[in-house]
């Protein structure tokens, strides 16, 4: 028997296409909008937070430590959240990590005492960056998002919801060049510290727009994974689910291996990326906050393009072609004589390496069944944030020697050789297809 469409996906032929946005549910739309209004805190954390910790008197390793603590945490968090959400649904994990975040900006707004600011840090994950994304609860916004969306329309809407992340995060760059404009008004801590007022009221506005969305059913039968419908007769044997999830498994110790690089190599760099710019620059809030803010609007155009890409030539193809390119700047970074055509090399990078970060997730959640979603969105997670983890702390020290290009080459090797197994590894998957 043919299984009615959801009201969000018109199936009338006669009808006009409807845009992409009009297909998804309206939870969908609320949890891009909530990722957009996180996003906003993110920026300004990324652009101002490791410049927030220098002015408080901290070395580059302890600033390296914070940074890597809070991923290591936001990893195990989602270790074990992730699978426990297939079961127990995602709506009240996101909205209890609301409500932790406007805690922790607000401990982070009123004390900059290290025993208070060290765990708001570390639980809140300022300063690390992610797009917009719910942190060690971002595999349970994917799978969402992933319920609420057609097949084949994921790599177009995941791109979308990517983009609007990280436009969110260029406002919040751009206004995390405030501390520099407030200095003649508040001291240099209060200068700072005004910043977490944006993650606050960022998550606040999420909690309640969260609250009105309606979840995602633990085990969905909307759109069956093409290797998992089984027929009556296979009900009675559970052979084809165990094959199939041997099957799975395989796609995601694979996953896990290319994405293991991608973290090293993302980890050296991008959290103290803010920080690099002052130590090799002399530059502060006023120049570095509109050079990330550049380096997001430059992703969510990436986004778009990896979007279009992606259905023209497959999501590999478009994964591969863009980072190729994304490494090629990240070489040339580190060579610049001055500031401003460091921070172009950089944002350019970020269209190539950032932008394909919806193809990805799309590809990721095409790995599984629907009631593995969650699981394969953890897997991706954290195969990419223990590795990313030790990068804060290994580059904090290099920096701290002095060492400012070795940083960049040790991300540059693993991420050609990141590029080198996915082509290999998933070559013949695309979202929303039986991977072959």
């Amino acid at each position: 028997m043919q299984t009615a469409a959801p009201p969000w996906r018109p199936d009338d032929a006669s009808q006009p296409k409807p845009s992409a946005w009009a297909q998804i549910s309206p939870a969908a739309r609320r949890v891009m909008l909530a990722r957009l209004s996180r996003s906003i805190g993110q920026g300004a954390l990324v652009a101002a937070f490791t410049l927030y910790l220098h002015a408080l008197q901290w070395s580059a390793p302890q600033i390296g430590a914070v940074l890597s603590g809070g991923l290591f945490i936001g990893a195990a968090l989602t270790l074990w959240i992730g699978p426990l959400s297939d079961r127990l649904g995602r709506r009240q994990f996101l909205l209890g990590y609301e409500l932790i975040l406007v805690i922790c900006a607000a401990v982070a707004l009123f004390t900059s005492t290290p025993w208070l600011l060290v765990p708001a840090a570390l639980l809140g994950g300022f300063g690390r960056g992610a797009n917009g994304a719910a942190g060690p609860f971002g595999p349970l916004e994917q799978a969402w998002l992933a319920h609420g969306t057609p097949p084949a329309l994921r790599s177009q809407i995941f791109s979308l919801n990517s983009t609007l992340g990280m436009l969110g995060m260029a406002l919040g760059a751009v206004l995390g060049a405030a501390p520099h404009w407030l200095s003649d008004l508040l001291s240099q801590d209060w200068a700072y510290r005004s910043l977490f007022v944006l993650p606050l009221l960022g998550s606040a506005a999420g909690f309640f727009l969260l609250l009105g969305a309606e979840d995602a059913p633990t085990v969905s039968r909307i759109e069956p994974h093409p290797l998992s419908a089984l027929s009556a007769d296979e009900r009675h044997d559970d052979s084809p689910r165990r094959e199939r999830h041997r099957h799975e498994n395989r796609l995601l110790w694979r996953l896990g291996l290319v994405n293991a690089l991608n973290g090293l190599g993302i980890g050296m760099v991008a959290p103290l990326m803010a920080y690099w710019y002052l130590v090799r620059f002399g530059h502060g809030p006023a120049s570095i906050g509109p050079a990330m803010a550049a380096s997001f609007v430059f992703a969510a155009f990436g986004a778009q393009v990896a979007s279009r890409l992606a259905q023209r030539f497959g999501a590999v193809r478009a994964v591969v072609g863009m980072r190729t390119a994304g490494l090629l700047m990240l070489l040339l970074t580190p060579l610049s004589p001055v500031f401003w055509i460091a921070a172009g090399f950089y944002a350019l990078r970020a269209t190539a390496n950032q932008g394909t970060m919806g193809v990805r997730q799309a590809l990721t959640v095409s790995l599984t069944g629907a009631d593995r979603r969650g699981l394969a969105a953890t897997v991706n997670n954290v195969s990419i944030q223990i590795p990313r983890a030790i990068g804060p702390l290994m580059a904090g020290v290099l920096l701290h020697m002095g060492w400012l290009i070795a940083p960049f080459l040790v991300a540059a090797a693993f991420q050609a050789l990141y590029l080198v197994l996915y082509q290999r590894l998933f070559r013949e998957i695309e979202p929303g297809k039986a991977a072959a």
